[in-house]
């Protein structure tokens, strides 16, 4: 079983930053995967970026240049540095992890940009 607890969400103006926190209680090694989603109301839940535990990164093209996903193996937690944020950032973000069974989600923090 893995739990996930996220931080850093919250209120902030169009241009500005903002960033994330995803920690995981897991066995070091058991998670291959550790990323990030977001859900907007009205809309389906999208990937934002994810990171294997090998390092590679992966984002959605509405984001790129704009997010940065880091990740700590040993201490199983990933980042989301967030930059020059825009209306359509806002939206509950999830954070998730991959094992070789299956995935698991965060609770959700929310990001809302606005002026």
């Amino acid at each position: 079983q893995v739990q996930l607890v996220e931080s850093g969400g919250g209120l902030v103006q169009p241009g500005g930053s903002l960033r994330l926190s995803c920690a995981a209680s897991a066995r070091r090694g058991v998670i291959t995967a550790m990323g990030w989603y977001r859900q907007a109301p009205g809309n389906e839940r999208e990937l934002v970026a994810d990171c294997t535990s090998g390092g590679r990164t992966t984002y959605a093209d509405s984001v790129k240049g704009r997010f940065t996903i880091s990740r700590d193996n040993a201490r199983n937690t990933v980042y989301l540095q967030m930059n020059s944020l825009k209306f359509e950032d806002t939206a509950i973000y999830y954070c998730n992890a991959k094992t070789v069974l299956k995935h698991y989600w965060g609770q959700g923090t929310q990001v809302t940009v606005s002026s």
